[in-house]
């Protein structure tokens, strides 16, 4: 069984820059993609970013955050960022990622593995 640690939230200014990173441990396949969710206090969890690491690689994100956060993956290290910049007091959240062995989706049904999230606090 595949372990997800997420690691580098906490609290930064608005306008600042914060890198979260993903880490695979124990029974690990190939990942076909990974997702970065966030879920905000009496929120849903909602979809953010994610990366496709098999065959023809890409990457989505949703529209609040393109052109501020970057996805970016190493399939061989297990190791996938989402780097974030200009932040805004509405990305604090508690961000998660997750794994999926066979689909590149928004869908969190689609992604079997989980981290326990790591959280972000951006003041204004």
């Amino acid at each position: 069984q595949v372990q997800l640690v997420e690691s580098g939230g906490g609290l930064v200014q608005a306008g600042g820059s914060l890198r979260l990173s993903c880490t695979a441990t124990g029974r690990i396949f190939n990942n076909y993609a990974v997702a970065w969710f966030r879920q905000a206090p009496g929120k849903e969890r909602e979809f953010v970013a994610r990366i496709k690491l098999s065959g023809i690689t890409g990457t989505h994100y949703t529209d609040s955050v393109k052109g501020r956060f970057t996805v970016s993956g190493d399939n061989a290290k297990n190791l996938v960022y989402l780097q974030m910049n200009m932040l805004k007091p509405e990305d604090s959240a508690v961000y998660y990622c997750a794994r999926s062995l066979w689909v590149a989706s928004v869908r969190e049904a689609d992604y079997d593995s989980w981290g326990q999230g790591t959280q972000v606090t951006v003041s204004s």
